[in-house]
């Protein structure tokens, strides 16, 4: 099963300061159809303006994993981490037992990221928070796990779930493949580009949600920015 989920139909807030779109359920926009994708919860594409950001707030029982796109996000929480996270890498923070966080676009530009929620295996675990690059030409023409939290994915960010979030850069008519699993659930953003998935052609920003078995390939009609999350 591959659908496609453009990026045109999915929820949408503007705040002024932020310019939020929800591939699932979230805050105002409800619909219960697209509550989640497995234990993938939310998927949010941001725009915070320069200089603004989200004040600090509580999480607990969450694994929250950023992407940003472009510009760079500044990070304070409860637990004394503070570090900035530019475009191209990655930062997770594990709410666990509660972490009360701020997230700041201190640029003098916009920044753009995607922020993933993914329900953790178990709850009342502690808190934490790690952030690192990823550089794109690790990335270029096949996968990287950037967060995980399965076996044999040392170099990745560590989660409390059975999920993997990955990311690739391909070049016009490139492939990627990516191992499925009947029992699990696969969702796909292009940051960048337009990208053929089975017989779905996706758009920059668009969502496509895939249960398979075997293997899935995403081959890039244009060059493109790809991120991913495998989880149950």
């Amino acid at each position: 099963m591959i659908e496609l989920r453009p990026f045109s139909a999915i929820g949408s807030a503007n705040h002024g300061w932020l310019d939020a779109h929800h591939h699932f359920s979230f805050a105002g926009y409800h619909d219960p159809a697209r509550m989640h994708w497995g234990r993938l919860r939310v998927w949010n594409d941001d725009a915070i303006a320069a200089h603004t950001g989200f004040a600090p707030h509580p999480h607990a029982d969450m694994e929250i994993v950023t992407y940003v796109r472009t510009g760079a996000i500044s990070h304070e929480d409860s637990l004394g981490n503070a570090g900035r996270t530019a475009a191209g890498d990655v930062q997770v923070m594990s709410a666990g037992t509660g972490i009360e966080h701020s997230e700041w676009n201190r640029e003098g530009e916009e920044t753009t990221l995607f922020q993933i929620w993914i329900l953790p295996d178990r709850k009342g675990e502690a808190p934490s928070w790690g952030t690192r690059p990823f550089p794109q030409a690790d990335r270029s023409g096949s996968w990287v796990v950037l967060a995980s939290g399965m076996e044999g994915d040392g170099d990745a960010l560590p989660i409390n779930a059975r999920a993997r979030v990955a990311g690739a850069f391909l070049r016009a008519g490139e492939t990627a493949v990516w191992a499925t699993d009947p029992a699990r659930h696969v969702y796909l953003v292009p940051a960048a580009g337009r990208v053929q998935v089975g017989e779905v052609e996706a758009h920059a920003r668009d969502g496509v949600a895939i249960k398979s078995e075997g293997e899935i390939a995403i081959t890039a009609l244009e060059d493109a920015e790809l991120v991913l999350v495998d989880t149950a």
